[in-house]
């Protein structure tokens, strides 16, 4: 299967970043964290970008996750702690942008895609669509902590560790009742309602709208406790080993604790 790509197409002062690997649901592999990070680092040296538009090809999935198969590779807890150190760049380039930017989930937000839409300051959804990160039930690994607290502030506490500790996918509507998608359409109106939000920031005073996502971010980041231990107890674990194993031959991981 294709590794993907990310490419990125400006029209005026808005900028689409596509997230292309639509016959795996856009699933992320290490090539197409590599486009976003390159995608990201033009953009934020883009004065004439006003907004930031992300998407997934094919009207099914915005991104279904990070590419399991990848995890295969991992034998010692420590390529888990550079992982997400590794996934914490990426994400952290993309919530760091000085423009606005709009996620656009049309299906599956899962795993990574929650990720890389929480680092968004805009959701919009079709309805339907659905939220998760399942590592409970299919990998037994964890997310890092920046990850959690980003969760966390979009969804709340309550929410939260309802969704991650029962392995449950947050539909759209749900979303929008937390807060963390702000409208939920039929597929034929997400163009029109795009080009309506883009209209309306392009309108408004970019510098006021950069300093208030970067004093939002250092906000959300400040005293940000260390996690590494956390990360190894996971990614070290013969459960973790386990879960990937059982979830790229499809069937149900035998969890045993250790």
């Amino acid at each position: 299967m294709s590794d993907g790509e990310v490419r990125l197409v400006r029209d005026g002062a808005v900028a689409t970043i596509w997230f292309d690997r639509p016959a795996a649901r856009n699933a992320m592999t290490w090539a197409m964290y590599e486009g976003l990070a390159a995608a990201c680092k033009e953009l934020a040296q883009d004065t004439s970008i006003r907004v930031a538009v992300l998407r997934g090809v094919g009207g099914k999935a915005f991104i279904a996750g990070t590419d399991i198969a990848q995890f295969l590779e991992f034998t010692k807890p420590e390529q888990g702690v550079e992982y997400e150190v590794k996934m914490e760049a990426y994400l952290g380039a993309l919530e760091a942008l000085p423009m606005p930017t709009l996620c656009v989930v049309e299906g599956w937000a899962i795993g990574g895609g929650l990720a890389i839409a929480a680092c968004c300051d805009l959701r919009i959804a079709t309805a339907g669509s659905k939220f998760g990160v399942p590592i409970a039930r299919t990998l037994g690994n964890c997310l890092s902590v920046a990850n959690y607290a980003r969760i966390v502030a979009h969804l709340g506490v309550s929410r939260a560790k309802r969704m991650l500790l029962l392995a449950e996918n947050v539909l759209a509507e749900d979303a929008a009742a937390a807060g963390f998608v702000m409208d939920v359409l039929a597929p034929e109106a997400l163009d029109a309602r795009i080009a309506e939000i883009c209209e309306r920031l392009q309108g408004n005073a970019p510098i006021t709208m950069r300093v208030t996502k970067e004093a939002m971010r250092r906000l959300l980041h400040a005293g940000m406790p260390k996690d590494e231990d956390l990360i190894r107890a996971c990614y070290g674990s013969e459960d973790f080993h386990t879960g990937v194993k059982a979830f790229v031959e499809k069937r149900p991981p035998e969890w045993r604790g250790r």
